[in-house]
């Protein structure tokens, strides 16, 4: 059975705030059952919707629709890391994102934050597609990517003082959740490392389960929820469901943040099952519409094709090959994907921009950069269709400053 740790928290005189805020008082830390031997037993419907979860799953990553479309998995990728950081009030457009990524070195603050989120799910696919036991340390490995560059001091580093969601950013009063005390922690992670490396659960349902358990953990300071996104990709790559495109359930998972926050609630009162099924529903609508997603991208592919009339294997083709994955680029981000020459592929872009395939956004003559607007509405639109949250539907969610509070407890 799960349990409850009470832990005092010292007040301090000088704490913002009236006297409640500075009076010591007694809370609780929530500690969850271990799970690396769960056994669990699915009713007729959960079990019906995680068969069509999976099922639209292996649709998307073998049907014909995205045979050769190798570009869709960057685009879902990207897809999958914008909505996970909003999730955590961290708002970036498509658009901003592949700048961010086309030059790394300029980006800031938000978008620097976002893109070290698409670098931890890359790590976390590849972690995934590896053919060995998952570990610990790919844990640390995916957190310390996330947070490269953003806030060395913490990243891939396990938490020793108390953390908790919600409430006050300088003590656990009002908390809407304590996580388990620091030393319940490790046994915690190896416990769900064990259980992420079993075969005898459904993919989707041992995701969700990973998922929720890493949340209630919650083992690092800050990021939590965006690695713990990143480990429903290791599970469905590890699994094999997901050998070349991983949906991005987080955007579903944003539409209602009421209902996401609800599950993982509903997940540490023992309600494993009613999350489970409202996962898989979350993973079913992220595949089908990705299928739908990649057949909008080949019919604009076509499009292009259509205005610039490039010769086969002309540098121009392999471009309009390339923008998928890269909606950003430059001659020499260009060269580097396809080859050939610089002044063939410099005279490639100014002819599809002359035939708007791409429109150059940076100034001058040097140096300069190209987008492809078309596929970033047509992105848009994906992420309308699949999440569609409106401001006054939504709770607020805890900032990454209220995750980030932390304070030491006395034992």
């Amino acid at each position: 059975m799960p349990r409850t740790v009470t832990l005092r928290w010292e007040g301090r005189p000088n704490a913002y705030g009236g006297r409640r805020s500075r009076a010591s008082f007694n809370y609780e830390a929530f500690v969850p059952d271990l799970i690396g031997k769960l056994k669990l037993s699915l009713p007729g419907e959960t079990a019906l919707a995680v068969s069509s979860a999976e099922s639209e799953i292996r649709a998307l990553n073998g049907g014909a629709t995205t045979v050769g479309l190798e570009a869709l998995g960057p685009l879902l990728l990207r897809a999958e890391s914008v909505a996970s950081s909003r999730i955590e009030g961290l708002e970036l457009s498509q658009r901003n994102l592949a700048r961010a990524l086309f030059d790394p070195e300029a980006a800031r603050g938000t978008a620097r934050a976002v893109a070290g989120n698409v670098r931890a799910m890359e790590a976390a696919i590849r972690i995934g597609s590896e053919d060995r036991a998952f570990r610990l340390s790919d844990l640390t490995d995916i957190h310390r990517t996330l947070l490269s560059g953003v806030d060395d001091g913490i990243a891939g580093k396990v938490r020793e003082e108390q953390n908790w969601i919600g409430g006050r950013l300088n003590s656990p009063l009002d908390a809407e959740f304590v996580p388990p005390p620091p030393g319940e922690v490790p046994a915690l992670l190896r416990d769900l490392a064990s259980f992420v490396n079993r075969d005898d659960l459904p993919a989707v349902v041992q995701a969700a389960i990973a998922h929720a358990q890493f949340e209630t953990i919650h083992p690092f300071v800050d990021g939590n929820g965006r690695v713990g996104r990143c480990l429903i990709h290791v599970v469905l790559r590890r699994r094999e469901l997901a050998p070349r495109f991983v949906p991005p359930v987080s955007i579903v998972l944003a539409t209602n943040a009421a209902a996401y926050v609800q599950g993982l609630t509903d997940f540490r009162r023992g309600q494993v099952t009613a999350w489970c099924a409202s996962f898989a529903i979350s993973c079913r609508s992220a595949a089908s519409e990705s299928e739908r997603l990649a057949e909008r991208i080949g019919e604009l592919q076509a499009e292009w094709r259509g205005r610039a009339r490039p010769r086969r294997g002309s540098a121009a083709a392999r471009i309009i090959e390339l923008l998928p994955g890269q909606p950003v680029l430059s001659v020499a981000t260009a060269h580097d994907a396809i080859g050939g020459s610089s002044e063939a592929v410099r005279l490639a872009l100014n002819s599809l921009e002359e035939r708007r395939v791409v429109r150059q956004i940076t100034q001058g003559r040097y140096a300069r950069a190209w987008a492809a607007d078309e596929l970033f509405e047509i992105l848009n639109e994906y992420e309308h269709r699949l999440a569609t949250p409106t401001r006054t539907s939504q709770p607020r969610r805890p900032s990454p400053r209220h995750e980030r509070a932390h304070a030491r407890a006395d034992k």
